[in-house]
């Protein structure tokens, strides 16, 4: 099975404290202050009307640093600093005004904030306006608009845009599917250290897509976003040590980083766990854990563990024989339609949904089996996330 690139980062409130004057600020403020009994505090700064000081004053609400938290006040200075031109104000307040903090949520104002901003070269109202763009949020949707501010922000050495316009780029949306200058711009963010670019651009070295396939390289790339704790590129790096792909193949190893993204709630790897329980690669075999690890993913949706789980029930494995559970887990995998997901992950000797189901059926009254549809059913009510 492809393994799945990581998908869009947004970013949210920018907390820019280090916002400071011109040479020209500073020397009026000083001169104020020389005159004044005693130098002026941040807030009379603010309302005396200096923009940098509405600006951080805004900020300090926002955080609630030296001030009693309060949204609406880190409106109200943000704005006093936007109006007077001050750009990361104006990317504050879009910010505000897209995710309703302080202010009524309003797509529209924020885009226009973005835009100030953005027009006076802020990265990152770049980025955002980009978003806005690329969602259909407060504009027309619009994805050659979207690559346009993300160029800009990705220009200026902004890391989560180079990863974005990369993605664009391998989904070809917008100016059409470019690999080659996807990897480039991986690349780019990578080298700063953001881990689903480092992740990303390990994948297309073990695709070869873009760039010739070396899975050494992969495996460089894709440790170094595991070793940030992202838990995709735990689970691949784990996959890759099972696999013995780039990297000697180490069950140990390939149990310890797919147990790192199991714990971190990835589902695909909380399944993977349990199958080294079930079959003891590189751990002890424990059909008890197996069945606790399989029941963590099939309650996430997947449906390679609620196969897994179901086949537990009927074999006895780790759980008590119940073929009326066993039945209900299977269909509920059945209606995930991840039949051919799991034979390409387990192999095409694997017994599908539905052979393991006429399995559990030859020891089923029809009684039976219908208080089984009737707890799959049950069970997706309690939990809509069964069903991916």
């Amino acid at each position: 099975m492809k393994t799945a690139f990581s998908a869009f980062l947004a970013i949210g409130f920018l907390l820019m404290t280090g916002c400071g004057e011109s040479q020209l600020e500073k020397r009026a403020r000083l001169e104020e202050e020389s005159t004044a009994a005693e130098p002026l505090t941040l807030e009379q700064r603010a309302v005396a009307g200096d923009a940098v000081a509405q600006y951080n004053l805004g900020v300090m609400y926002y955080e609630g640093q030296g001030v009693e938290q309060d949204f609406k006040e880190a409106v109200y200075w943000c704005q006093k600093a936007a109006d007077q031109g001050i750009a990361a104000a104006q990317h504050n307040l879009g910010a505000m005004y897209h995710n309703g903090i302080g202010v009524p949520q309003d797509s529209k104002e924020a885009v226009k904030w973005f835009r100030k901003a953005a027009d006076q070269g802020l990265a990152e109202a770049q980025y955002n306006l980009g978003l806005t763009y690329y969602h259909g949020a407060g504009v027309p949707q619009d994805s050659k608009e979207a690559v346009k501010w993300f160029r800009k922000a990705a220009d200026q050495e902004f890391a989560v845009a180079q990863y974005n316009l990369g993605t664009i780029l391998l989904k070809g949306v917008g100016p059409g599917k470019d690999s080659k200058e996807a990897v480039e711009w991986f690349r780019k963010a990578a080298d700063q250290g953001l881990a689903e670019a480092q992740y990303n651009l390990g994948l297309m070295y073990h695709h070869g897509e873009g760039v010739a396939e070396d899975h050494k390289k992969a495996v460089e790339w894709i440790r170094k976003a595991a070793d940030q704790g992202l838990a995709e590129a735990q689970h691949k790096l784990g996959s890759m040590y099972n696999a013995g792909k780039g990297v000697q193949r180490d069950e140990k190893e390939s149990s310890k980083w797919q147990l790192k993204a199991a714990l971190q709630g990835y589902a695909d790897a909380q399944c993977d766990v349990g199958v080294n329980y079930a079959a003891g690669s590189g751990v002890q075999k424990d059909f008890k854990q197996a069945a606790k690890w399989f029941r963590k993913a099939s309650e996430q949706g997947d449906a390679n563990g609620q196969l897994y789980l179901g086949s537990l029930y009927y074999q006895s494995q780790g759980v008590k024989k119940d073929n009326i559970t066993a039945y209900a887990w299977v269909t509920i995998a059945a209606a995930n339609e991840k039949e051919r997901a799991y034979r390409l992950r387990s192999g095409e000797n694997i017994p599908t949904p539905k052979e393991v189901r006429g399995s559990i059926i030859e020891e089923m009254t029809p009684e039976q089996i219908a208080k089984a549809e009737a707890l799959a059913k049950e069970m997706i009510k309690k939990n809509p996330k069964l069903i991916e």
